[in-house]
């Protein structure tokens, strides 16, 4: 018998990597009769009956391109595709309490403010003081924070050294419901950077497939031919000219690892401060004499990238409604922007 199987997870990453794992499963000519829900219990590794049938009623189980329900049954050559949360990770978390800057909470979701500085989910070198730590202990008895599950609730996460708003998904069809706008593209989300340069256009589109360079296994490279990478589309638009450094509102619509760091780069303007993508020294003015002196002084203001998820919109997934957040400015973030506006005052 042929493999019946024609599966691509595929895993979204963006500043916010995306948390999710969508398959597409063409039914093998022999396959016999069989319910929906039991075929992707035997076929997913890692989906439980419940995360199943969570997804079932979220509707992100399609058979032929239409929502089906759990009693129907699979017919030779039906194409059945499926978004999920990302399966847990290995290992266990231990529960920390902490101050978390939760923005909003309901029986569904939660949206936290993540401070720059913290690790969003354990891994080596960073195994305590995590987001994900303190979610343990806030969601400890939820579905999503037993069994010592390595991220509970999340379906997306950003950066350790970028602030801003995170959607936490408290049950499992919060998260499938939540993973499923991921995955459409439809989570509407806005960061403010600081980036080096003067942009000629007050807004502009950056295209481009972002993927792990070949030189550093640590950042992600553009690749403009599509030849590596995933694809990658980033809005931005000018929201206040400083001189050498310009604030943009970026708009993801897609979600890569790094995209606007890595986009901002390649188009030559790296966010100010930014160490891992040449944004920590001077790339715009003289480097030399009272501008570089007010430059590093910037730079111990706001001693990580200039990044900030400022808002998140997306559909609620038990009333249906659009539902808006919006965080404001972290204050080394601002304390450096205050800093760029006198400057360019004085000039």
């Amino acid at each position: 018998m042929l493999p019946d199987t024609a599966q691509d997870p595929e895993e979204d990453a963006g500043e916010g990597d995306e948390l999710y794992e969508h398959h597409r499963i063409v039914v093998d000519r022999g396959q016999e009769l069989l319910r929906v829900d039991k075929f992707l219990l035997n076929r997913l590794a890692n989906a439980s009956r419940t995360k199943i049938q969570a997804a079932i009623e979220a509707e992100t189980v399609q058979v032929n391109g239409r929502s089906t329900k759990a009693s129907y049954r699979i017919r030779p050559a039906d194409v059945i595709t499926i978004t999920l949360p990302e399966p847990p990770r290995t290992g266990k978390v231990e529960p920390e309490q902490m101050d978390l800057d939760i923005r909003y909470e309901d029986a569904d979701l939660l949206i936290v403010n993540k401070p720059a500085g913290m690790v969003v989910h354990p891994a080596y070198g960073n195994w305590e003081g995590t987001l994900v730590n303190g979610l343990a202990y806030h969601l400890a008895n939820l579905p999503t924070g037993r069994n010592g599950e390595i991220r509970p609730g999340l379906v997306h996460r950003i950066d350790k050294d970028t602030s801003g708003l995170l959607v936490i998904g408290k049950t499992e069809t919060a998260m499938t419901h939540l993973s499923q706008q991921f995955f459409h593209h439809t989570i509407e989300r806005s960061y403010l950077a600081l980036a080096w340069g003067k942009f000629a256009d007050d807004q502009g589109t950056i295209q481009g497939h972002i993927g792990r360079s070949l030189r550093d296994r640590k950042v992600q490279a553009v690749y403009p031919e599509g030849d590596q990478g995933k694809a990658a589309v980033t809005h931005y638009r000018v929201r206040q000219r400083y001189g050498p450094v310009t604030l943009l509102e970026c708009r993801l619509e897609t979600g890569r690892t790094h995209q606007i760091r890595a986009h901002m780069q390649y188009i030559g303007h790296p966010l100010f401060s930014d160490a891992t993508y040449g944004g920590d020294r001077i790339r715009s003015g003289q480097a030399n004499g009272s501008y570089k002196a007010f430059v590093e002084n910037c730079f111990a203001v706001l001693p990580r990238q200039a990044l900030h998820a400022r808002s998140l919109g997306f559909v609620h997934p038990r009333t249906g409604e659009k539902v808006y957040f919006e965080a404001e400015l972290p204050e080394d973030f601002s304390a450096a922007l205050v800093k760029w506006q006198a400057w360019s005052e004085s000039q």
